[in-house]
């Protein structure tokens, strides 16, 4: 039976295994899992041995997630269409500018770069990179030497490090992308669109086979223009016309975003990703019911920590 004090010090490091865990995953849903099996785990440890809580906390929630990203790789393969981490309605704590790698590492570019690295690149990265843990206790973490750890983090590096993949623009230069993004798409504009977009710009909507989306990623204004306006825009219209449905703006993983819902249940969810001169790079659409099921209820992030919390 684990005692108050050891409640304690899981509860007060909760937050942060939960902001790992996300990160690790792209699920909400499997970063909770992977939380409560670390708070079994460390209810059954043997806390006489444990010589740095939160070290051991962190090593077994690391584990968990590792197990999970096995299992999930079948399902990704499986997956019907393009694949988008849950988005999460995640207000700041404090300025963003205060710590932008962690605030930037909730974006929805920056975990889909992720995906690109196998686990223990994941971990090491994250581990490393965002939460800031010596490299030799990362190495402790994943069973491995200083020495390969430091090459995980660096071969991780190189990966991920893309110049649009992280780039948050100040707060009303959201805003004001985001009102001119929502007034072409509904005046049907491809003029309009194409001025907002970068040319390297790139769409993609996760339906999951259980909503209609998209099933391949469009890429250049051109192509992502006419979509946008004439198709979505259409269907955009046609979606708010129905009754009970509105339009909320919120921030999504880190920026400004929309999510169209039907009373309390949220259907559609856009975000967008800016390249380095502030237009619009990244455009993600996500219409899963099983990943927006969590949108409505707002969540807290500290970029001095990297702690996701409700």
């Amino acid at each position: 039976m684990t005692n108050v004090s050891d409640s304690k010090v899981f509860e007060n490091v909760r937050p942060r295994l939960l902001g790992l865990a996300y990160r690790m995953l792209g699920s909400m849903a499997d970063a909770e899992d992977a939380v409560q099996d670390t708070f079994v785990k460390w209810q059954a440890s043997d806390k006489a041995s444990v010589l740095n809580a939160e070290a051991f906390l962190t090593t077994v929630c690391t584990n968990c997630c590792l197990d999970v990203l096995k299992s999930a790789h079948k399902k990704r393969v499986d997956y019907v269409g393009p694949w988008i981490p849950e988005p999460l309605q995640i207000g700041t704590e404090t300025d963003p500018e205060s710590d932008l790698t962690r605030a930037e590492s909730l974006t929805t570019a920056f975990l889909l770069l992720l995906e690109r690295l196998s686990p223990k690149e994941r971990a090491a990265y994250l581990l490393r990179e965002v939460f800031g843990k010596p490299y030799g206790e990362v190495a402790e973490t994943l069973g491995i030497s200083e020495t390969a750890c430091r090459q995980l983090v660096s071969r991780a590096g190189r990966h991920v490090r893309s110049p649009a993949s992280r780039f948050v623009p100040p707060p009303d230069d959201q805003e004001r992308m985001l009102t001119a993004f929502l007034a072409a798409v509904e005046s049907g504009s491809v003029e309009d669109l194409g001025g907002l977009l970068a040319d390297s710009v790139q769409f993609q909507a996760d339906g999951g086979g259980k909503a209609t989306a998209i099933g391949r990623v469009l890429e250049g204004p051109e192509m992502v223009g006419k979509y946008v306006a004439r198709i979505l825009g259409r269907l955009w219209a046609e979606s708010r016309l129905e009754p009970g449905n509105h339009l909320q703006v919120m921030d999504i993983n880190g920026l400004r975003g929309f999510a169209l819902f039907n009373g309390t249940r949220a259907v559609t969810v856009l975000t967008l990703g800016y390249s380095e001169d502030g237009r619009i790079d990244r455009i993600y659409i996500v219409r899963n019911p099983e990943k927006l099921q969590r949108l409505a209820a707002p969540l807290r992030h500290d970029p001095a920590s990297g702690a996701i919390w409700h």
